[in-house]
């Protein structure tokens, strides 16, 4: 999708909100793609960490393409890879907006209530999840015809799948269960999202994505990510001779049980040698605290994404990973650097009382799907 301006001789002005560490990645992915640089950055910012909220009337906004709105969540990890990232963002040239939308029961309020009339003047949108009740609520009060989606890992896959489909947005690990009231209560507002990111004559939609998209709606462009920016500017790394394991947040979200979890990590680590466990950024503290006692590995909470993180080095010639949105950006993001990407399926007895029925075959289609990854068949243990 091509820059369009507002208003003759102006560049477009482009809200962009993401809730998370890789949303913002990939949104930095996409201005890269698509030509909103600012000066050349510094790879690593020696500036001290520290977000500054930039107001809409600050005149260092002025002229900006691209304005990054943070909807800060409450979990300090997440919190701290935003700020990371947004230094980043900033060294790009591009405005960084912090909002803390979820600081109080006013929080939401003042948020919306702050962003409305930058959302009703903005040319297009730019969201990392078309999931999240807080992106649909933004998006019944703008009028911009162009809207982009970018990756928000494997959730990506099911929404393009949903819009094909004309079906509600749901999460893929809660499809099939039972609406709640709160469901019930925001059904208007999430049908109205959905209309609006189904293109027309009079709005232009785009799926910016590494994953990989089988059902592409009538009318939406996708537009492939292949990490360029990350590579342009990290790495390439040192490649150490040992193996690193990915975690994964599928016993947080009630997917797989912590004791088959636990049990799993511990028999592929020490099966495949590997020495550091890169924690997901919501994995509970008591959880990786059983991992470390139990397998013995290195507990590593990393202050970027884990692309970044790889990219940046030293990483292990081999990476273990559970079925997740790694398997399918770790290739791209070290492409030319003999790193292998190893992905072990879920066993359908890991899985809770309670995991959505579309759990597992999911979960399959996530390590199907990706390229230039070892398939490795799972590690049979008793527990």
């Amino acid at each position: 999708m091509s820059p369009r301006a507002g208003q003759p001789g102006q560049p477009p002005r482009t809200l962009a909100f993401v809730e998370s560490p890789v949303q913002l990645l990939n949104v930095l992915e996409w201005a890269h793609l698509h030509g909103l640089q600012g000066p050349a950055p510094d790879p690593l910012p020696s500036v001290p960490a520290q977000v500054r909220r930039t107001m809409a009337g600050d005149p260092s906004a002025a002229g900006a393409e691209l304005t990054l709105v943070v909807l800060s969540p409450t979990d300090p990890m997440t919190r701290g890879q935003l700020r990371r990232m947004a230094e980043l963002a900033r060294d790009e040239g591009h405005t960084v907006r912090w909002e803390e939308a979820r600081g109080g029961p006013a929080a939401p309020f003042s948020t919306i209530g702050g962003l409305a009339g930058a959302l009703r003047r903005a040319d297009r949108i730019v969201m990392g999840d078309p999931f999240s009740r807080y992106v649909q609520l933004l998006l019944t009060i703008t009028k911009a015809r162009d809207l982009v989606v970018v990756d928000d890992g494997t959730a990506t896959m099911e929404f393009v799948a949903q819009l094909a489909r004309g079906e509600r947005l749901v999460r893929w690990h809660r499809k099939g269960g039972r609406p709640g009231p709160r469901d019930l209560l925001f059904a208007p507002v999430s049908a109205s999202a959905r209309r609006r990111l189904t293109p027309n004559a009079k709005r232009r939609v785009e799926v910016f994505s590494s994953m990989p998209v089988t059902e592409t709606p009538e009318g939406v462009t996708v537009t492939a990510n292949d990490f360029s920016w990350t590579r342009a500017r990290f790495g390439p790394p040192r490649i150490t001779k040992g193996a690193d394991m990915v975690g994964t947040s599928l016993v947080e979200t009630g997917v797989v049980d912590a004791d088959h979890y636990v049990e799993a990590v511990r028999t592929l680590s020490r099966t495949h040698g590997a020495t550091r466990y890169f924690a997901h950024r919501r994995e509970s503290t008591d959880k990786l605290h059983r991992l470390a006692t139990e397998t013995g590995l290195e507990i590593v909470r990393p202050d970027l994404p884990l692309e970044l993180i790889a990219r940046r080095g030293p990483i292990g010639c081999t990476i273990l990973s559970f079925p997740s949105t790694v398997v399918h950006t770790l290739p791209l993001a070290l492409v030319g650097t003999g790193v292998k990407v190893a992905v072990f399926d879920i066993d359908p007895t890991w899985l809770t009382e309670t995991a959505s029925p579309r759990a597992q075959g999911f979960l399959s289609g996530v390590t199907g799907t990706a390229k230039d990854v070892h398939r490795l068949q799972t590690v049979a243990f008793s527990g």
